[in-house]
């Protein structure tokens, strides 16, 4: 059972990849797929699930069976090209369970190796912490090795869409209008 703020995020990506006109997607770091059953009902050309931990992965094949869903066991440090070409990769809410020393390996895998036409990325936003009852000096959830503010996610985010050829928004997911831009962040980069 998911939260209503992960519904909620999970009807928000959902509405831009279809938006974006993606057809191929692959989501990295599919977890239990949540998003997968999500946009195995939207009738995409190919959906791919990738997932490192073996009953996460168990579990994403039990909720997808008898679906249109590939699935395969693997990092997203090492996902490249050979999976085939893809208009929309998909990481929710993934990043913060790497370690900041090794997003650049992520970056070279997603956005080099890969190179899909775009990447959305989630994670939380740590200006929210407080709000959502987040003691201090802790994440919102034991896995996360990093959790950012908006200002170092847009900086990452340019950092990345301007090494890799790429153009980038951030928004807020899940805000209170006139109150705070969204306990979760996104970056949606598209390739010029």
């Amino acid at each position: 059972m998911t939260s209503p703020m992960h519904e909620g995020r999970l009807a928000e990506i959902c509405a831009l990849v279809a938006a974006l006109g993606a057809r191929r997607v692959i989501d990295l770091g599919c977890g239990e797929g949540d998003l997968l059953v999500r946009l195995a009902e939207m009738g995409l050309e190919r959906l791919v699930g990738l997932e490192l931990v073996p009953e996460r992965l168990a579990a994403a094949r039990r909720r997808v069976e008898g679906r249109a869903v590939e699935l395969v066991q693997g990092s997203m440090l090492a996902v490249d090209a050979s999976l085939g070409v893809f208009d929309c990769a998909v990481m929710l809410e993934t990043i913060e369970h790497v370690a900041p020393e090794r997003l650049s390996v992520l970056e070279a895998a997603v956005f080099g190796g890969l190179a899909p036409r775009h990447v959305i990325v989630t994670t939380p936003n740590a200006d929210m912490n407080a709000r959502l009852g987040v003691p201090p000096g802790r994440f919102r959830h034991p896995e996360h090795r990093f959790e950012w503010g908006r200002a170092k996610f847009v900086r990452w985010a340019d950092g990345v869409a301007g090494r890799r050829g790429y153009g980038v928004r951030v928004e807020g997911l899940g805000g209170w209008p006139g109150v705070h831009p969204g306990a979760t962040q996104m970056a949606v980069f598209s390739r010029a």
